[in-house]
């Protein structure tokens, strides 16, 4: 399907030189009086390379035929991630390296997006947020509340994000995926 580079999103796949591409980041740029054009930084799906491409915002693009499908992360074992397809139960298991940073937010049981384009797996759209214990942050001193600042916390699957003075280990915080920033604590 074609679109215009006008309708370019974070995340989408694209057919780029005849090859699986997936929008890591877009800016919209209006340059003086230059036309205006969205840079793109690309990452390729067979290599997992990332380039910068600069688009006219009136070009067109093609959109690749991405089908999804909901599938739930079962457990990792060595370099493979498994996964199980709500619908069919049909099992399926994808490479670590393949998916990325994105492995530090799964968790066993979670409901996640699988991006299939001719039957194969190409990547996985995680919850916007993902609630994750703290497994290791610096003890709480008395008055830090005050100075509104943060400290370092280490989250289940490997994650370190700033989380505020009052979060201690053992507490639940919800973590912003996309962004992998601290959102709020979730409980106890």
């Amino acid at each position: 399907m074609t679109i215009v580079a006008n309708d370019i999103r974070k995340g989408m796949i694209l057919l780029f030189n005849n090859e699986l591409c997936q929008v890591v980041e877009v800016e919209f740029v209006r340059p003086g009086n230059w036309r205006a054009m969205a840079q793109t930084k690309l990452r390729s799906i067979k290599t997992g390379a990332i380039f910068q491409q600069r688009f006219s915002t009136t070009e067109k693009v093609e959109d690749a035929a991405v089908e999804t499908r909901t599938m739930q992360f079962l457990y990792a074992s060595e370099h493979l991630l498994h996964f199980m397809d709500v619908q069919s139960y049909e099992q399926m298991e994808m490479n670590a390296e393949f998916v990325g940073d994105s492995t530090k937010f799964l968790k066993e049981q979670m409901e996640v997006v699988v991006k299939f384009y001719d039957g194969k797996a190409i990547g996985i759209e995680l919850p916007s947020s993902v609630e994750l214990e703290v497994i290791e942050a610096a003890p709480n001193i008395r008055g830090n509340t005050a100075s509104g600042g943060g400290k370092p916390a280490t989250l289940t699957g490997g994650h370190v994000c700033t989380v505020p003075f009052f979060v201690e280990v053992g507490n639940v915080v919800r973590v912003d995926t996309r962004t992998g920033e601290y959102l709020e604590r979730a409980g106890k």
